[in-house]
């Protein structure tokens, strides 16, 4: 089957302009000579007891109940942020919100999480209520980062606040992996926090993807 061009030459692309194109998650990322991988993922978690995450699941659960999770902003205050903060005061890695990044004029943008410990990244996309469109902006958020950093790896995750899905770049394989699963927030919040503290590191990791 031949390539099929989707971007348009001399147009400006912003990360937010590939959750909007109408075509679909493996043409946009062939644009870029990724080819897009949906399987299951086997993330590392850490067998550190997170000891809070009890503490931050029951508060979960008693807030949501008085919450309207009807925005992107309240999903992010709601679910998104809290969970970060716990994941970051385990791992101490840096949490940059809303990092501008600019590569080229077809990959420039903010991202809305990026966590870093050393030279180990993991990019958060927040979205209101699309995980599938989400997954293509997040992924090409890594292949921006992956174009300024000197890694082959990068995970990333993206949410829509109480749902989870993460995926992996691997820049030698020109390949970017959608885990299959999902992950539910306040339900698999020890598995969350887990993962993310493995994964900027084994060292502890972050979190997209």
């Amino acid at each position: 089957m031949s390539k099929r061009k989707i971007l348009e030459e001399g147009r400006d692309y912003s990360f937010r302009s590939y959750f909007e194109l109408a075509y679909e998650p493996d043409e946009i990322l062939a644009e870029f000579d990724y080819t897009l991988i949906i399987k299951e993922l086997s993330l590392p978690k850490t067998n550190i007891e997170l000891q809070r995450t009890a503490e931050l699941k029951q508060k979960i659960r008693e807030i949501l109940p008085f919450v309207s999770l009807s925005n992107a902003t309240a999903r992010r205050e709601t679910l998104v942020s809290p969970l970060l903060l716990e994941v970051i005061r385990y791992c101490e890695c840096k949490m940059r919100i809303e990092y501008p990044l600019r590569v080229s004029n077809i990959l420039k943008g903010n991202l809305d999480y990026l966590l870093q410990l050393k030279n180990q990244f993991l990019v958060i996309e927040a979205k209101n209520d699309d995980l599938t469109r989400g997954f293509t902006q997040l992924a090409v958020e890594l292949i921006a980062l992956s174009q300024v950093e000197e890694q082959d790896i990068y995970y990333g995750a993206v949410t829509i606040g109480n749902v989870w899905r993460f995926g992996k770049l691997d820049r030698i394989r020109q390949v970017i992996i959608q885990d299959i699963k999902l992950f539910r927030v306040p339900d698999d919040l020890d598995n969350l926090t887990k993962l993310r503290r493995q994964k900027i590191g084994g060292r502890r990791q972050k979190a997209s993807p």
